[in-house]
C-alpha cells in the first residue's frame, strides 16, 4: 500500500541554490507526493497554519529539504515549526496528529564531511546539530530517519549533484512504497 509524502522544499532563494532546487525537482514530481517551496508559499512569512496542519494529517511522511544555515534551519522553516506543530495538535494533551508519522531530512552542507568533525571547522559531528529535529520528532511521536546529506554542496560536481538528487528520489520512493524494490538490489 503506498503511503502520501508531505515534501518540505525551504530555501530562502531557490534561484541561487541549484544543489537544493535540483533535488526538489527531482521529488516534486513523484505521484504520491505532495511538493511545497516554503519560502515560494509564504515570502511575507504568513504561514496558514490551517492548511499546513491539514497537510501533515493527511501525509504518512514528512521530508524536508534544506540547507544548513547556521548549524540549524532557514528562519521560515523554524516559524513554520512554531506555529504549526503546536501544543495540542503535534505534542501534548490531545496532540497526536503526527504520532506515528515518518521525518525525514534531506540536507545540504557548505563544508565537507570533514569539518563535522571533532577536529573540524565545527568541531562536532553533523548529528549534534540535528538533534533539535531528532528531538522534535520524539516529541512528536514520530519515526526520526537518518538524514540524507549532501556535504560540500556549492563545490559539488554537477554529476554529484545529479547523483545525490537521484537518490534523494529513489529514497523518497522507497518511502512512499515500502514494497518497492530497486532493480540490481
Amino acid at each position: 500500500m503506498s503511503k502520501q509524502l508531505y515534501f518540505l522544499f525551504v530555501h530562502p532563494d531557490r534561484r541561487r541554490s541549484h544543489t537544493n532546487r535540483t533535488i526538489f525537482e527531482h521529488v516534486r514530481t513523484l505521484e504520491n507526493v505532495t511538493a511545497v517551496d516554503l519560502y515560494e508559499s509564504y515570502p511575507g512569512f504568513h504561514i496558514d497554519v490551517a492548511l499546513e496542519q491539514r497537510r501533515l494529517r493527511e501525509h504518512d511522511v514528512v521530508m524536508i529539504q534544506h540547507p544548513i544555515y547556521w548549524y540549524s534551519m532557514p528562519p521560515l522553516l523554524k516559524l513554520w515549526m512554531d506555529e504549526v506543530l503546536e501544543l495540542g495538535f503535534a505534542y501534548g494533551p490531545g496532540g497526536t496528529a503526527l504520532a506515528g508519522k515518518a521525518l525525514q531530512l534531506s540536507v545540504t552542507t557548505g563544508g565537507g564531511p570533514e569539518a563535522y568533525t571533532a577536529e573540524g571547522m565545527h568541531a562536532h559531528p553533523l548529528e549534534t546539530f540535528l538533534l533539535p529535529w531528532a528531538q522534535t520528532a520524539q516529541l512528536c511521536k514520530m519515526s526520526w530517519l537518518p538524514p540524507l546529506v549532501l556535504h560540500s554542496a556549492r563545490r559539488a560536481s554537477e554529476l554529484e549533484v545529479q547523483a545525490h538528487a537521484e537518490h534523494v528520489r529513489a529514497h523518497a520512493v522507497s518511502l512512499i512504497n515500502p514494497a518497492f524494490v530497486r532493480e540490481g538490489t
